[in-house]
């Protein structure tokens, strides 16, 4: 297996780890880091079939992934050894935003972006509303291992699409659910943590201050999804 253990711990930096982590205490119970997931790639540190895993990427002991992408889906994963910071991402009940840049056959008319925006009936319930944007240009990403399938009679698009949810698959049965479906998933963003000035397959550690921005809009979420459930009931137990 490759060894992508941080500069700190080996010397000079290796292609999954960045000159940002010199100095960081890779021993901090609290430790968390973003990586970005590359296509084919499973979120789990071990598989009984032996395909790609986050033990090819990540060799920092103690540390789990906080959600979740599918194999054929791409980019941001936070990782941490915090058990509070992980049960709060992977909360259904706090509203917190994951952006998606989504490459979709077709070009989405301004009724799909709509539905899109107000929410999508799918089979395990209505999707929330999402904020979308159709880009006038490719966004700038490294090519996928396995190319995407193209018909030369069809063009496709990219959007960015913004979630508060993480139903199975979501983005891809959304897009499917307006008629234009998915092509590429690259997850951009959770909160105010982005794939900025990582590459693709390298992990980097959160520093102090992006852990407490984390944190932050995390707490912005959980309290802006308690005000739009309402009121806390009498004589029930609150939960969330």
């Amino acid at each position: 297996m490759r060894s992508w253990r941080s500069a700190r711990l080996i010397g000079p930096p290796s292609p999954g780890t960045s000159e940002r982590l010199l100095g960081v205490n890779l021993d901090d119970p609290d430790l968390a880091l973003r990586f970005w997931k590359p296509f084919d790639v499973l979120t789990a540190f071990t598989d009984r079939h032996d395909r790609a895993t986050l033990a090819d990427f990540v060799d920092v002991p103690g540390v789990y992934a906080a959600g979740r992408l599918d194999r054929d889906s791409e980019g941001l994963l936070v990782l941490t050894r915090g058990k509070a910071l992980r049960t709060s991402l992977m909360d259904p009940t706090i509203g917190h935003p994951r952006t998606y840049l989504v490459q979709v056959e077709g070009v989405p008319s301004a009724e799909a972006c709509r539905r899109l925006e107000d929410g999508v009936d799918l089979s395990d319930g209505r999707s929330r509303p999402a904020q979308i944007e159709v880009l006038t240009a490719d966004p700038s990403l490294p090519e996928r291992s396995k190319p995407i399938r193209v018909r030369q009679s069809i063009p496709d698009s990219w959007i960015r699409l913004t979630l508060t949810e993480g139903k199975n698959r979501q983005v891809r049965r959304m897009t499917a659910a307006v008629g234009f479906p998915t092509l590429r998933l690259v997850r951009e963003a959770i909160g105010p943590v982005t794939l900025d000035g990582l590459a693709q397959g390298e992990w980097q550690a959160l520093t102090d201050t992006e852990r407490g921005a984390l944190a932050d809009s995390l707490s912005s979420a959980r309290d802006s999804s308690r005000l739009d459930r309402g009121p806390r009931p009498r004589g029930r137990r609150w939960r969330g």
